[in-house]
């Protein structure tokens, strides 16, 4: 029995960014000269929200699902820069800190909202 070669791929590209975008917030945090940071930064700026967005979306279409993750993930991000600017608390460390906190709240919740659907199905049947 052969499997599709683009299946075992998949994991391999999500460890990658997720390397990537670690690599980005870790460039970031220490304030480490390096010619990467810049676009590592970039990457976990958009990667970070989008994956917990995209994870919130399952039920929509791929590109529908991309399109979405990526404009809210822009969105975060222009939300914490002004948030940050309204209140004179502007830094670079402190942005990242908080796209990834908000991030890690997002991914949270959806993990909850799926192990609760999963108990309550099981109790169900």
């Amino acid at each position: 029995m052969r499997q599709d070669p683009g299946r075992d791929l998949s994991p391999l590209l999500a460890g990658a960014a997720a390397a990537i975008a670690g690599v980005g917030a870790v460039l970031a945090l220490t304030d480490m000269d390096s010619p990467l940071r810049a676009p590592f930064t970039l990457f976990f700026l958009l990667a970070a929200p989008g994956t917990a967005v995209a994870a919130a979306l399952r039920g929509l279409e791929p590109f529908g699902r991309i399109v979405a993750s990526l404009s809210a993930a822009v969105a975060v991000n222009i939300l914490v820069a002004q948030g940050m600017l309204a209140v004179h608390r502007w830094s670079v460390r402190g942005g990242i800190a908080v796209v990834a906190a908000l991030s890690s709240f997002m991914l949270l919740l959806v993990l909850v909202r799926r192990l609760r659907g999963r108990t309550v199905s099981r109790q169900a049947s």
